[in-house]
Formats: C-alpha cells, structure tokens, sequence
C-alpha cells in the first residue's frame, strides 16, 4: 500500500487529479446543513475538495491540514476562482489553532481516520481529543459532518476492518447519525485509471481495474454528523 503521508507531503497535485474525479459533494453537505453565510472549518482540508466547493457560498472558510504543500493547493485553486473569504493554517486535528464557539459548521474529508486507526494503541484518545476541539470550536446549534472511506472498489459498504471501532464509536460513543453514499471515481481514460489508482491505493486495485477495464471505479463512502 503506498505511503499516504508520503503523498500528502510530495505530491499534493498528483493527489489532487485523483479526487478531481470524484462527484461534488455539495449537495451531500447542503442538505444536512444549508452552510450559505455560515462561518466554517474544513478539518484536513488537503487539496480543497470541500473547501473549493463551500468557500463561494460561506461567509468564511478556515482549511486546517497537515501537510503545508496540500494547503499550497488549496490556496491556488481559491485565489484562482477569486475568493478572498478563506484563510490555511497548517494543524493538528487534536489542538486547533481556532477560537471557542468560532465555526457554525465544521467538514472533515477522509483525515479523521489517519488518528483513529486502531493499530495506534492511542486511537480512542485521539478521537477523544479531536471531537473535543469540534465541539469547543462550534458555536451552540453548530454542526460536525465527517466524511470516511467505506471501501474503494466496492459497490457497497466494505469498511476497512482498523476503522471499524472509530466509526462505531461515533455513533454509539459521540452519538452522531450515519448513512453511506457513493463517491465513484470517473476516470478520462484506461491509462489515467490506471495510474492515478496505481498511486494511491496500490496494485490490487489497479490490476483489478486493468483487467476488467474500469474507467468507473467504485467507492463507497459514510457520512456522520451531529448537530451541537
């Protein structure tokens, strides 16, 4: 499996062709809550996928990550489309550099999850501690929702098996709601299927994807949020 932390450091674009190809998850967000003229936090914002799509609509948007060279691309592609609402700051999920009671709405893509895999022997403290800063940072009547994989390549929910307790800890420990929906990859062509599936999620996949000649590449993703 290729080295995640690796990618997000040294090849943030690459990175950021891949979830070009996914759907917009606008609707996804707007319907568990209309985030027009809300001040909100993208959590591990990476290369912008949810940022890009709320800043033009937020009164201010915050994208917190990591990885300096992801924020590189998320402020390109803001200054690019013109916006002047949004600020980066480089983080760490577990002490935000944010006030109290700041964000009406917080958004978090595919990052939660690097704290709470379970071979960390910390995990549940890191979940402890990231869903404590949520909830100091938002404002009362705010809003959390968190996007996690469950399963790349499949056509119906194959959650990892070391993401299993953060996401029934979620529900049952945090009490946030949950569904799944599908977030598949549409690829331009056999190469680009190929490659950029190749990169990041490793040979299985892509020999998969070679063999039965996917250009549209499955996934499944679960959607949790709490309203405060």
């Amino acid at each position: 499996m290729p080295d995640h932390n690796a990618i997000y450091k040294n090849e943030a674009e690459r990175y950021h062709q891949l979830i070009s190809k996914q759907p917009d998850l606008r609707e996804c967000i707007d319907e568990l809550r209309p985030f027009r003229g809300l001040d909100i936090v993208d959590l591990g914002a990476g290369s912008g996928r949810l940022t890009a799509v709320l800043a033009p609509q937020a009164k201010s948007i915050i994208a917190l990550d990591a990885s300096e060279a992801m924020l590189e691309v998320t402020a390109a592609g803001l200054k690019e489309a013109g916006l002047t609402n949004w600020s980066t700051i480089a983080a760490d999920h577990r002490r935000l550099p944010l006030a109290d009671q700041s964000a009406d709405l917080i958004v978090s893509g595919w990052s939660i999850c690097y704290l709470g895999d379970s071979s960390l022997a910390d995990w549940e403290r890191n979940i402890r501690e990231v869903i404590g800063e949520i909830k100091r940072v938002l404002r009362p009547g705010g809003t959390v929702i968190i996007f996690e994989t469950m399963g790349t390549g499949y056509e119906t929910p194959h959650p990892p098996a070391f993401l299993k307790p953060y996401y029934s800890a979620l529900t049952e420990q945090y009490g946030f709601s949950h569904k799944w929906i599908r977030t598949d990859y549409r690829f331009d062509n056999a190469a680009q299927s190929e490659q950029l599936t190749r990169f990041f999620f490793g040979d299985e996949l892509a020999d998969r994807v070679v063999q039965q000649k996917l250009l549209q590449v499955p996934e499944c993703a679960g959607v949790w949020w709490l309203h405060l």
